[in-house]
């Protein structure tokens, strides 16, 4: 079951105020009066020392408030840094390979794209558009879950795909040949080509698998307004909005901008061998 972190984060921001306030509001001013009671009747005749220890304890904070008030500024600003600046994004699939492979950590950049507010997503200030080529990390709309997936189409645009070339507004991408490769897939290796293609003056590596068909049950697409078309560059092996249609503006998450750790799968150690801008 995948936990939102989000949704966690927010409700214990929440809990926290919440003791603390209530702290603040009730429960402070009966350990004030106890200490003024105190003073009042029972300090006479005691040393400095008694008196001061008896304040102490008298104006001790339960535990749980303690704990709360020292959270709470430090969930407070992973929330804020995470909500609206840079959040952290294991990729666990291989769509995006030879881009982003299985295991990178990647930072994504939540101003980017509009300051939105966390869990309900309501965009609360206008930054930039996703433009074609760019790597977008969002919601689809088959699937309560972060994807990411390399901007391909933009609102207004006709998207064309066929014979493993893309045709945009009915101009095909430029793709050059680097030469052939190995594509890992559900039943083992297969062999495969691998192109850099250029979208919108974004140069970036794509890959084929060699004996996959080069159509889908659908080949043609017009984006309408407020939505977007996302594809994987492993091409022949990403489900993405050929297959489950198109990422409305509202599911935004932000834009891959780094992969900044690796972790193998299994019982590797992360490192920082892919350590790169994404492109």
């Amino acid at each position: 079951m995948d936990i939102d972190f989000s949704v966690v984060l927010v409700s214990l921001v929440a809990f926290c105020g919440m003791l603390w306030a209530l702290d603040s509001v009730l429960m402070k001013k009966g350990r004030l009066q106890a200490i003024a009671d105190y003073q009042a009747t029972r300090a006479k005749g005691r040393s400095e020392a008694e008196v001061a220890e008896a304040v102490a304890e008298l104006g001790r904070e339960p535990l749980v408030i303690e704990y709360a008030k020292s959270f709470f500024p430090v969930l407070l600003l992973v929330l804020v840094l995470r909500s609206f600046l840079m959040e952290p994004f294991q990729v666990p699939t291989g769509s995006m390979i030879p881009t982003i492979e299985v295991g990178d950590f990647i930072l994504v950049n939540k101003f980017a794209y509009g300051v939105r507010l966390p869990i309900i997503g309501t965009k609360l200030m206008d930054v930039d558009d996703p433009q074609r080529g760019e790597v977008m990390v969002f919601i689809p709309p088959h699937e309560n879950k972060y994807y990411v997936k390399r901007v391909i189409g933009i609102p207004g645009d006709t998207i064309r795909y066929e014979e493993k070339t893309l045709y945009i507004n009915g101009e095909a991408m430029p793709q050059e040949l680097v030469g052939p490769i190995s594509v890992d897939t559900s039943i083992g290796e297969l062999p495969g080509t691998l192109l850099m293609e250029t979208l919108n003056g974004v140069r970036h590596p794509v890959q084929h698998i060699d004996a996959a068909a080069g159509n889908r049950s659908r080949t043609t697409w017009v984006i309408p307004n407020g939505h977007y078309f996302m594809m994987g560059d492993n091409r022949d092996n990403s489900s993405d909005s050929r297959e489950w249609g198109f990422v409305p503006e509202t599911e935004i998450v932000g834009k891959a901008v780094a992969i900044w750790m690796h972790k193998d799968p299994g019982l590797h150690l992360p490192n920082f061998s892919r350590n790169q801008r994404i492109k």
